[in-house]
């Protein structure tokens, strides 16, 4: 597949699969054996279904979030997307009870094409930020000389 295929398939993964709920676009988007190599999250869920797991929990537990793509990169067989999150904490995530406060997260994304379909994906995001956003983890202020 080309470049702007695999561009094209993350463009409506993001817009389509997680803004907007349609969790048939995971199907189309991802082999089903996917490799994740998510550094945070335990290994309890394989492939396609982790994916899939990691989607409803975001979903479930802000509602209202979005992904906003910022940047699309495609080299070969890869594709980068920074992103950024935005959502109100309205369920449970994370064993942390809803906070109904307002988080912004940035997010990157790599993905593996291989025959037009994603086969592995590493997927950072700002975890720390988003706990001190939750006031799970207190944020530290430093003054501009101690940074």
């Amino acid at each position: 597949m080309s470049a702007e295929a695999n561009e094209a398939t993350v463009r409506r993964l993001i817009e389509e699969g997680f803004n907007g709920g349609d969790m048939s676009v995971l199907d189309a988007a991802f082999d089903h054996g996917y490799a994740d190599h998510r550094p945070h999250a335990p290994p309890r869920v394989q492939g396609l279904d982790r994916v899939k797991e990691a989607y409803r929990s975001y979903r479930m537990a802000f509602p209202d979030g979005r992904l906003t793509i910022e940047d699309l990169i495609s080299a070969g067989d890869r594709v980068v997307a920074r992103m950024t999150f935005r959502g109100t904490h309205l369920g449970s995530f994370a064993a942390v009870p809803p906070t109904n406060r307002p988080v912004t997260v940035e997010v990157v994304d790599i993905w593996r094409f291989a025959d037009g379909r994603i086969v592995e994906g590493w997927h950072l995001e700002d975890d720390l930020g988003l706990l001190q956003q939750l006031d799970v983890v207190p944020a530290i202020a430093l003054t501009p000389a101690e940074l």
